[in-house]
């Protein structure tokens, strides 16, 4: 007889631990299996049923998502910074096996997207592009904290240029700081060729896809953006409103509130709101840096977005809370033409960005 079953796997370099759930909750097999495509697909293959399976996201989440969707009928990766059961009582594998497992069939998982293969090259580019681009800055940034050590101005990108770099390692008066700099120079002059290769390679690819050169005629949104918006998002259609987007963005308004209400002669009314406001903490950065880079550089160039940002200022709202709205407005415009295949008209922008 064909029956549900709920899989938790808790997976680790060389082992992964596995719970096996009826419909009902019955716990009906447990095992530990090595870390192999051809070991786990040889258990699957054992298993009878509608086969429902789950895993945190981490390192293996891409991997066993690939090797097990076609052999089960739903994987899902979870995401695990919202699995509040796992922190609670005893901890190991195979209880951690067994609470995804009962979070699986109670359908208590939030599910990290998998699913575009057709941007696989493209999203490997931006990982390698965007880790590139973070080793740089913190080697900038170490080499300038040498300099403000020692109470040194260094304002601008001065500093990092090959033909002032003697006058400036002159300034340091120590020489084991000053070897410390040079060294830090010789990562710098070592990282910046190959990040300029893989910004290229990432811009080549970007041209492959038709929704790169949409989103890039939204005047705020550069070719890098264009290509990481879609290298990241990868489809409009998994958000289905423009707040399921703020939310994963990083640009979502949180709010908590507690004793609500209250008696009055006998009465239950609801006490006046005292509710603390904030953004969402759990996101994607770099979708955030993306969309709140754009809003940057509406807020300081000529247009209609610029007019919004002034007219917000005016009425006495803080720089930071008018462009959060800016960057909420370039989000929802980039999922409606996006979505519906429109090209971008400032003439439309309000109806674009409903």
């Amino acid at each position: 007889m064909n029956c549900e079953k709920y899989i938790g796997l808790d997976v680790h370099q060389a082992t992964t631990s596995v719970a096996v759930r009826d419909g009902s909750g019955k716990l009906v097999m447990e095992s530990l299996l090595e870390t192999k495509a051809e070991v786990l697909l040889q258990f699957f293959a054992g298993l009878r049923g509608t086969l429902h399976v789950t895993l945190e996201e981490g390192t293996w989440g891409t991997w066993l998502y690939d090797l097990l969707q076609p052999h089960v009928a739903e994987v899902v990766v979870c995401n695990p910074r919202k699995n509040w059961l796992l922190q609670k009582g005893n901890k190991n594998d195979r209880v951690d096996a067994r609470k995804l497992s009962e979070l699986l069939r109670g359908n208590y998982l939030h599910p990290v997207y998998h699913g575009e293969h057709g941007l696989r090259v493209l999203r490997e580019l931006a990982r390698s592009y965007l880790a590139l681009l973070k080793d740089v800055t913190r080697v900038m940034m170490r080499l300038k904290a040498i300099y403000r050590s020692r109470g040194i101005p260094c304002p601008g990108r001065d500093v990092y240029y090959l033909r002032h770099r003697d006058a400036w390692l002159a300034k340091i008066p120590e020489p084991g700081l000053r070897r410390r700099a040079e060294l830090f120079y010789q990562q710098l002059d070592l990282l910046q060729p190959i990040r300029q290769r893989a910004r290229r390679e990432l811009l080549s690819e970007g041209r492959k896809h038709s929704a790169v050169a949409r989103l890039r005629q939204i005047p705020w949104i550069g070719a890098i953006r264009a290509v990481l918006l879609v290298a990241i998002m990868q489809t409009p259609h998994r958000f289905r409103s423009k707040r399921q987007l703020w939310a994963y963005s990083g640009l979502a308004l949180e709010t908590s509130d507690s004793g609500e209400y209250q008696y009055v002669q006998g009465e239950i009314k609801r006490k006046k709101p005292v509710t603390v406001h904030g953004l969402n903490r759990d996101y994607n950065h770099h979708l955030k840096d993306v969309f709140k880079g754009a809003a940057t550089t509406a807020s300081a160039r000529p247009g209609p977005m610029r007019d919004l940002f002034l007219r917000m200022l005016e009425r006495g709202a803080a720089p930071s809370m008018a462009r959060l709205t800016l960057a909420r407005k370039i989000a929802a415009i980039t999922l409606t033409l996006w979505k519906k295949g429109e090209d971008f008209d400032a003439k439309k922008m309000t109806s674009q960005a409903a």
